[in-house]
């Protein structure tokens, strides 16, 4: 039941992102996000008033439906807003947020435990903050320049790139938005279009990349993770401490990729970041097998296993886990832009 209540989840994750694709083209891209927000809000309600599993399950499914909407616009809308110069920083701040995201409940998770027997419940409503800021600070934002042009609004879009480059001379970088989107229009099914052989690069990172980010195993740390550390004999309160030490390298790490990520480049995080990953896995399975074989709990050997672990969050927060939101939606042309992000976000998901 635990990995049914887990994967539903992604499953409509998965669904949603490619729908996600459609209404930001269609609707843009703070439509998507605020109907995100809504979903989550809907989502957080089920799962916490829930009397049944397949009300839980239900919940899941529409918190699925929020992800895939949010994971799919978010990266999407700082890459189009950000200036060209502070693009990879700025669009890491999504990965920042949702590390301290993870952060946040594993915090609550570990306090909402000696709340009996009601807890879980407390864990859950508690998703409703981070969907409401969603929401309501969607509705707050302006559009991208890229997408009011798309949907003939070229007015609305000058003036918000003036605003948010801060200077009245954004004539060039107006041009060549209205150049991209001219060709966009030319295009009626851009999932067909980015099959063609002159998209293919963008194509095959867009699929690759989230693949080998998802394995690199993290989420069966990121998920898993107490019952990970029980086995290496923690009870179970200190299971979830050591939990909340990997979220906070996880925030820490990410800060790190985003100084980092414009003055050494992509490629170089990633390779770095897989060798680390590589290492660390390789080390916490000899120390896991070696444990289970002693048969007495080593606080020495758990403690070991905790800091590689630690040391394995830090190399995907600083690498894979940014970069594999970053790259996929900086690569993409306009005309391809929406549905490109939407397969990266399916194949995350999937």
């Amino acid at each position: 039941m635990l990995q049914l209540f887990t994967s539903c989840l992604f499953l409509a994750g998965a669904v949603s992102a490619m729908v996600g694709s459609w209404t930001c083209k269609r609707y843009g891209r703070k439509a998507t996000m605020m109907a995100g927000g809504a979903c989550f809000l809907v989502g957080t309600a089920l799962v916490a008033c829930a009397v049944h599993m397949v009300m839980l399950v239900l919940g899941r499914l529409v918190l699925g439906v929020g992800v895939g909407f949010a994971t799919q616009a978010t990266p999407l809308y700082l890459s189009e807003m950000a200036p060209f110069n502070l693009r990879g920083a700025l669009n890491i701040m999504f990965q920042l947020a949702v590390t301290v995201g993870i952060l946040a409940a594993q915090l609550i998770n570990y306090g909402t435990q000696y709340v009996k027997p009601y807890g879980w419940r407390i864990s859950l409503a508690m998703g409703a903050v981070p969907a409401l800021i969603l929401f309501f600070g969607s509705m707050m934002l302006s559009d991208t320049p890229n997408s009011l042009v798309q949907r003939g609004r070229p007015e609305d879009g000058r003036r918000t790139l003036q605003r948010i480059r801060g200077t009245d001379n954004v004539n060039v970088e107006f041009d060549d938005i209205c150049e991209a989107v001219r060709v966009s229009r030319s295009v009626r099914n851009p999932y067909r279009t980015i099959l063609r052989r002159r998209y293919r690069p963008q194509l095959v990172i867009s699929v690759l990349v989230p693949i080998f980010q998802q394995l690199t195993g993290i989420n069966a740390i990121m998920f898993y993770a107490p019952q990970l550390f029980q086995a290496t004999g923690l009870g179970s309160e200190a299971a979830l401490l050591s939990t909340v030490i990997t979220g906070a390298v996880n925030v820490g790490s990410t800060f790190v990729a985003i100084a980092v990520v414009d003055h050494f480049g992509r490629r170089f995080l990633f390779i770095e970041g897989g060798i680390q990953m590589i290492i660390c896995e390789v080390l916490v399975g000899i120390l896991i097998k070696l444990n289970f074989e002693s048969g007495v709990v080593n606080p020495a050997m758990a403690n070991g296993i905790i800091a590689l672990i630690c040391l394995y969050v830090a190399g995907f927060a600083w690498s894979w886990g940014p970069l594999g939101w970053l790259v996929p939606s900086e690569i993409q042309p306009l005309e391809t832009r929406a549905a490109g992000t939407g397969i990266n976000t399916c194949m995350n998901f999937l």
